[in-house]
């Protein structure tokens, strides 16, 4: 049988004092948190040390709490990281990627810009030159030194012509398509280039090694009077080589010469002029002699 809502004491006085003292109590508790409701609405500051009293003893439980509370929230941070940091480093590794092909890209520009002003001064002397061109092609393990240039018959090259680079003779042109020319380069074996020493002149012949260098056979016998250092340069003579373009440095002397080493590398050349047969270069207009002046 279930027991009925409304439960009474009875007759027992224990029942009794408990129901009576539990009103007491709540009747106090109102009255004085209404005391208190009045007196912290007049004076603000009245509980400031009860307030602080309270806050220091639940001060350590507060701090547990939050350390919990900051703790719960890095494992987040850090869980969430694991899953995006992977995109956000593949993205910045891809930008740096980037940049580093754009910086390349750069530089590659500047030294092409460069290389084209020195073909631009070239071009702008006294000669001009057939076609300036691409060098598209050389050997460089094999014996045989020939390079290719992009410019042919179409463009007026000739079997013959010199070719030099903004540092100094590459070669001459021994076979011309229409799009395209074969060169020997003065590394060849079989490249024989009159020249002289810069400084005073002594001729000599410079012949190619197939090694990268070239030997400087000169054409008088004697004491041979080159230096390391000497600069060697085209005579002239023969009607192929315009005189005075640049070819060797001289590294080391021999019994009869000395062994030099091109200005210019084919390797590393990119930009290239096609020089006219000096033998074909037009006369200069003789200048009108001036007239004496007096009676005759």
């Amino acid at each position: 049988m279930a027991a009925p809502n409304n439960r009474r004491p009875g007759y027992s006085r224990r029942a009794q004092y408990g129901n009576f003292f539990g009103y007491i109590t709540a009747v106090a508790g109102l009255v004085v948190g209404v005391i208190l409701l009045v007196v912290s609405t007049g004076n603000a500051g009245a509980f400031t040390g009860l307030r602080t009293v309270a806050a220091d003893s639940t001060a350590p439980a507060a701090r547990v709490a939050a350390g919990a509370r900051t703790g719960s929230q890095n494992l987040w941070q850090v869980l969430a990281g694991y899953f995006t940091s992977g995109a956000r480093v593949a993205r910045l590794e891809r930008e740096v990627a980037e940049g580093r092909v754009k910086l390349a890209e750069q530089a590659a520009l500047i030294e092409e810009n460069g290389r084209l002003k020195a073909m631009l001064v070239l071009t702008q002397g006294d000669q001009r030159p057939v076609v300036v061109t691409r060098m598209i092609g050389s050997t460089s393990s094999s014996s045989r030194r020939f390079a290719t240039i992009g410019a042919g018959a179409n463009q007026g090259v000739r079997v013959g012509m010199g070719v030099r680079s903004p540092l100094g003779l590459i070669g001459r042109v021994i076979e011309v398509g229409s799009s395209s020319a074969r060169l020997l380069l003065v590394t060849d074996a079989d490249s024989s280039i009159p020249v002289r020493r810069a400084s005073d002149g002594i001729q000599g012949y410079a012949n190619g090694l197939g090694n990268g260098t070239v030997q400087i056979r000169l054409s008088t016998t004697g004491i041979n009077p080159l230096h390391p250092g000497d600069a060697i340069v085209t005579s002239g003579s023969g009607g192929i080589y315009r005189p005075g373009e640049a070819v060797a440095v001289i590294v080391s002397l021999t019994p009869d010469g000395a062994i030099a080493r091109p200005l210019s590398d084919p390797g590393q050349t990119e930009f290239v002029a096609v020089e006219p047969l000096f033998e074909e270069l037009p006369a200069p207009e003789p200048q009108p002699r001036p007239v004496p002046s007096g009676k005759p």
